[in-house]
């Protein structure tokens, strides 16, 4: 009785009642959300705070670094919560979303926890708080189970500020974004490379836009980012290593219906210094020196390059069965005179079956497949790793939209 009295406030707090979704010019709360639970079997090795999901960069760096082969998991960390509200004014439309999941990262990495995803509000054409960054295309995440998604892919929900002069179909979307922030959601000096007692220093926003033109049969859409990478060195001895370098990206993405059950979601991303950006996110700076016995200096650290690519297709068999099935990957510019155990490239592929027996309930059987490519061979002749997976999802889905 005590829940269901508070669940009456809340709802009357907000002016709630039974309403049409499709009214823009009624005050709605749409509240949703999915229950997910994870079960499957590594056959290969990864990084035990890692467990339910395949990124390259956390397979071993050397040989049996997370021995052994083979083991069973189950998670719920997928299950998400959250809540969008609209507010008609006189400005327009007020658009608010707060959405959270389970899956720790950063300082909760590889606990159950809560973990937010959006904090958001948008009127008429400003947005503000944190969502997807313009650099990303959250329309190229395929149709799968696996959490962490392409490894080539840009991915990222930061703080922003954004402007969008053009909305719907076709868009134009400008935004400054919190600097310094990772995907992983960790210290940014592990994204950047240690030049001794250095610490970052963030002088101005990152500067993001994205373009997306509507086609009948899908949209082609391109990003771009520019971001001051800057330093100081706190050791008062020479040489002073404090320096900066700018970092750039492009992406270009599509979503191509080339037949009725049939998409195509890829990408091509280029740039240097936009690591933190990427899914699965390595450094943004390496010291590159001709000749690595020579003095360090502030020159000698540059923006790492890279190249992510995705291509997956989603296809739909009949109304209760469909299917994804795709490549991604990742390449670093790494410096030779880095270790031989250095991140250096990684691939990842999944291929699933997707059962909806009643709407809002989907079971899936998926095949997972990632492997880690090291800059060399190190004294074992280890270059690298790669892991398979069998993962079963069960996913139940609820919302209710109320005003």
């Amino acid at each position: 009785m005590k829940t269901k009295t508070l669940l009456l406030f809340l709802l009357c707090a907000l002016g709630a009642t039974n309403a049409s979704a499709q009214d823009p010019a009624e005050k709605k709360l749409d509240i949703y959300g999915f229950v997910m639970m994870d079960a499957g079997f590594n056959m290969g090795q990864i990084d035990p705070n890692w467990y339910d999901v395949v990124r390259p960069t956390k397979l071993s760096a050397f040989k049996d670094q997370w021995a052994p082969d083979g083991t069973f998991y189950m998670s719920v960390r997928q299950t998400r919560f959250g809540v969008k509200g609209y507010t008609p004014t006189s400005l327009g439309t007020l658009k608010t979303q707060f959405e959270f999941e389970l899956f720790g990262v950063g300082p909760d990495v590889g606990q159950t926890t809560l973990r937010l995803r959006h904090a958001y509000g948008e009127l008429g054409k400003w947005g503000f708080g944190q969502t997807w960054s313009p650099f990303m295309d959250i329309d190229v995440f395929p149709n799968t189970v696996e959490y962490w998604g392409p490894t080539g892919m840009a991915f990222f929900r930061n703080i922003q500020a954004r402007y969008m002069p053009i909305q719907g179909d076709t868009r134009l979307t400008i935004a400054l974004e919190r600097p310094g922030a990772s995907a992983d959601q960790g210290p940014y000096s592990d994204a950047v490379a240690q030049l001794g007692n250095v610490v970052p220093k963030f002088s101005l926003p990152d500067l993001s836009a994205e373009y997306r033109k509507a086609f009948t049969w899908g949209y082609l859409e391109a990003a771009g980012i520019v971001r001051q990478i800057q330093w100081e060195d706190m050791d008062n001895s020479s040489p002073d290593l404090s320096g900066s370098t700018l970092g750039w990206g492009l992406n270009l993405s599509t979503n191509w219906k080339f037949s009725q059950n049939d998409v195509l979601r890829a990408s091509f991303l280029y740039g240097a210094g936009v690591e933190n950006y990427m899914n699965d996110a390595t450094i943004d700076l390496v010291i590159d020196q001709d000749d690595p016995s020579a003095q360090l200096n502030a020159d000698d650290a540059k923006a790492l390059p890279v190249m992510g690519i995705v291509a997956f297709v989603d296809h739909k068999w009949n109304d209760k069965y469909a299917s994804a099935f795709g490549f991604s990957s990742i390449d670093l510019d790494i410096p030779d005179q880095y270790s031989p155990n250095t991140f250096k490239a990684g691939q990842y592929a999944i291929a699933n079956i997707i059962y909806t027996p009643v709407e809002n309930m989907m079971a899936v059987a998926e095949f997972q497949w990632g492997s880690r490519e090291n800059l060399k061979d190190d004294a074992t002749g280890y270059d690298g790793t790669t892991i398979s997976k069998i993962q079963f999802s069960f996913k139940y889905n609820f919302g209710v939209t109320v005003k």
